[in-house]
């Protein structure tokens, strides 16, 4: 593991606290996903910080390929379901064909990054488990 991805892994929460002068809402870790996840309102976006629970789980490979820094965008969506229908059809790449259960039992899907620039979109849509 690099000296900084550590530094960012050990000190992301006490960081994100002091830079925005904001508490975590949420921590929860997504077991299935193998990943730690810390919530900061922002406005009326929030902030998601992501640590890897095991170097061979999604966001663990994603640090070692990348080291730290954005991994994703996400997008709040009515009917995950009908978005992810829709943006097959329209012949967009997707990781995830079907939806799946992400932190806050949101249900989620990803766009391949590279039907986007490289940039990774999840689209979610809320299940009312919010904290």
């Amino acid at each position: 593991m690099r000296r900084n991805e550590n530094r960012f892994r050990r000190n992301v929460q006490a960081d994100a606290e002091q830079i925005f002068g904001i508490q975590a809402e949420h921590t929860e870790e997504v077991a299935d996903q193998k990943v730690r996840t810390a919530f900061y309102p922002i406005g009326q976006s929030t902030l998601e910080y992501l640590e890897s629970t095991d170097p061979e789980g999604p966001i663990g490979k994603f640090l070692e390929k990348r080291g730290p820094g954005i991994h994703h965008i996400a997008f709040e969506v009515d009917d995950v379901d009908a978005a992810v229908k829709e943006l097959l059809a329209k012949g967009v790449r997707m990781i995830d064909k079907e939806p799946r259960k992400g932190a806050h039992g949101n249900r989620i899907a990803f766009i391949h990054p590279a039907e986007t620039g490289g940039v990774l979109i999840e689209i979610c849509q809320p299940s009312g488990e919010q904290h």
